[in-house]
């Protein structure tokens, strides 16, 4: 019980103080009651309006970072190194992945990639804790061709809090194998990088496929790890060489492959592959898979999006989620994963009918979905 003063608990006047800032983050000790005190000063126009002037990290209404450093990778992936702002759980785990919106012509794009860093990362060269994420230009990815190719140090972003379950526990199992392709490799880096960091490098063996060998992310990193630590493989397979990695080599290559934990992370059809030796091997319970792409099985036929608490519409395709509708038309629209894993997205619908891109099931009027992997099939309103 908080102590009382005059009949007045300490306790109730630090929350009252704090809750404007509370939905930014769950701590913050006595600068979180500084930012909640501002926030009840300047009532009804908000922090915000009057910090970003001072500092645009310094925000109680969402979380922001300010991109401090952009390193290539490869010929088309970056790193982008991000010093988030007030509110920030660093606290999180490695193979996590973070949503990023950036500003583009005057439209807020969302996307989520994972971090590539250790939890609490602390850089010398950038002053404090900062995270990164590595992102690999798409020819049909727009946002991802614009943070590789558009995107300079000092751009301020609005970030969403760390999330998802394709994640490395600690300590980490005794025996590890990872199986990686492309971009897939992003957040198994940041599991490579804590066990680094915490010198937990147990049994692991890494399986990653690129094209050629300056397609390889991280490729020195992985050099060094490789060399560094006696327990660690890296096992780089180059398929304009090689074809493919054959999932049948692995018992010639690593015969233990079935006493090892499995993440792995790449392709869809790479997944599926690696899905079906597992269940085939009656070890699927050891295997952890992170897809980072949407399979679209169905497309809706499109219509009128309407969002009834905006008032707000927008007319789109069948192969446009609801979710793109309602920020193409400027709704601030709930999201997570933005790939049908985390449930945030879910509203309802309260007229007409969608359809769920992955499988096209119809959702009708009075039933919830998500806005991320559905489409309108024909007009309808969402309670957004």
């Amino acid at each position: 019980m908080g102590r009382k003063r005059n009949g007045i608990s300490v306790r109730g006047v630090r929350e009252w103080l704090e809750a404007p800032a509370a939905s930014v983050a769950d701590r913050g000790g006595r600068l979180n009651v500084l930012r909640g005190a501002v926030a009840r000063a300047t009532t009804p126009l908000l922090p915000d309006d009057y910090l970003h002037l001072a500092n645009p990290l310094w925000s109680a209404r969402e979380l922001r970072g300010r991109v401090v450093d952009v390193r290539k990778e490869t010929a088309d992936s970056a790193t982008l190194v991000i010093k988030p702002g007030w509110g920030f759980d660093f606290r999180y785990q490695p193979g996590q992945y973070i949503g990023i919106g950036v500003l583009v012509d005057g439209r807020w794009h969302w996307r989520s990639y994972s971090l590539t860093c250790p939890p609490d990362w602390t850089d010398e060269r950038y002053g404090r804790k900062v995270i990164s994420i590595a992102v690999k230009a798409m020819p049909e990815g727009f946002l991802s061709s614009h943070l590789v190719n558009g995107v300079r140090p000092g751009t301020i972003v609005r970030l969403a809090a760390p999330q998802g379950g394709f994640v490395l526990p600690s300590p980490p199992p005794p025996r590890v194998l990872f199986l990686t392709a492309g971009s897939g490799i992003t957040p198994v880096m940041s599991m490579l990088r804590a066990m680094d960091r915490r010198d937990t490098v147990t049994d692991v063996v890494h399986i990653h496929s690129a094209r050629t060998a300056d397609d390889v992310m991280f490729r020195a990193e992985l050099n060094d790890l490789h060399e560094r630590h006696p327990s660690f493989v890296s096992h780089i397979h180059l398929t304009a060489e090689h074809d493919k990695f054959r999932l049948a080599g692995l018992d010639e290559l690593y015969p233990d492959w079935r006493e090892r934990q499995t993440w792995a992370c790449g392709p869809l059809g790479m997944l599926d592959e690696i899905e079906k030796h597992w269940r085939d091997a009656g070890l699927g319970s050891r295997l952890h898979v992170e897809r980072f792409e949407l399979e679209r099985s169905e497309i809706g036929e499109g219509g009128t999006v309407t969002f009834a608490k905006t008032g707000r519409s927008a007319t789109v395709d069948g192969a446009t989620s609801l979710l793109e509708a309602g920020e193409s038309a400027g709704v601030q629209m709930p999201f997570g994963c933005r790939m049908g894993i985390c449930q945030t997205c879910v509203v309802s619908i309260t007229a007409g009918h969608a359809r769920d891109l992955r499988n096209g099931a119809e959702r009708r009027e009075g039933e919830k979905l998500q806005t991320c992997v559905s489409a309108a099939a024909g007009d309808c309103t969402l309670d957004v």
